[in-house]
C-alpha cells in the first residue's frame, strides 16, 4: 500500500482561509475517519485490495506504533476532508534523515478549500520542528506552491534531494 502520488485538490491561495481549515493529528479515535480517505486514495489510483478491510488495519497498525504521523484536514460543515500519511525517520534518496511524504488526498467534497495546501504545510511545519534535515515529497501536488512552501520552511531543496514528480 505505498502512494507515490498525492491527489491535487486544486486548491488555490485565494481559496485558502488557514483559520477555517484543521489540521490535526490523527489519534487510534480517528482511525475510521482516516481509513475511508486513505481508501479513497488507493481507489483513486486504482490500487487493486483484495481485503476491504486492510486499509483500516494498515492504518491502525501505523497509528497504535507511531511509525507513521497521519494528519487530517478539517472544514467546518464538511468534517474531515483531507488525508497525509508521513514515513518518519526514513529516507530512500539520502543518508540524511529525512521524512518521506508519501500518501495525501483530498476527499471530493474538500477541493478547493485549500486542504492541500494546509496539510503539506503542517508536513513541513512539524518536520522543521523535529529538526529533521528535509522532507522527500512525493507528490503531484503543484510543484511551485510545494516548492515555495518548502523553501519557507527553511528547507533547501537542491541539499535535501527533494522529487516534486508531476503524475497530475
Amino acid at each position: 500500500m505505498n502512494g507515490q502520488a498525492a491527489q491535487r485538490d486544486g486548491g488555490s491561495p485565494a481559496a485558502e482561509s488557514p483559520s477555517v481549515i484543521t489540521v490535526r493529528a490523527a489519534g487510534e479515535a480517528d482511525v475510521d475517519a482516516a481509513a475511508v480517505l486513505f481508501r479513497g486514495y488507493l481507489d483513486f489510483y486504482e490500487v487493486d485490495i483484495v481485503d476491504p478491510d486492510a486499509p483500516r488495519a494498515f492504518l491502525a497498525e501505523r497509528i497504535a506504533k507511531d511509525e507513521s504521523l497521519v494528519l487530517l484536514a478539517d472544514v467546518p460543515e464538511l468534517g474531515t476532508v483531507g488525508f497525509a500519511q508521513v514515513y518518519r525517520g526514513f529516507s530512500s534518496l539520502s543518508l540524511k534523515t529525512a521524512w518521506v511524504l508519501n500518501d495525501l488526498y483530498v476527499a471530493p467534497t474538500g477541493r478547493r478549500t485549500g486542504a492541500g495546501r494546509a496539510l503539506l504545510r503542517e508536513v513541513l511545519r512539524r518536520a522543521r520542528e523535529a529538526g529533521v534535515s528535509g522532507v522527500q515529497l512525493e507528490t503531484a501536488y503543484d510543484n511551485t506552491v510545494a516548492q515555495g512552501l518548502y523553501e519557507t520552511e527553511g528547507f533547501v531543496r537542491e541539499e535535501f534531494h527533494v522529487y516534486f514528480h508531476d503524475l497530475g
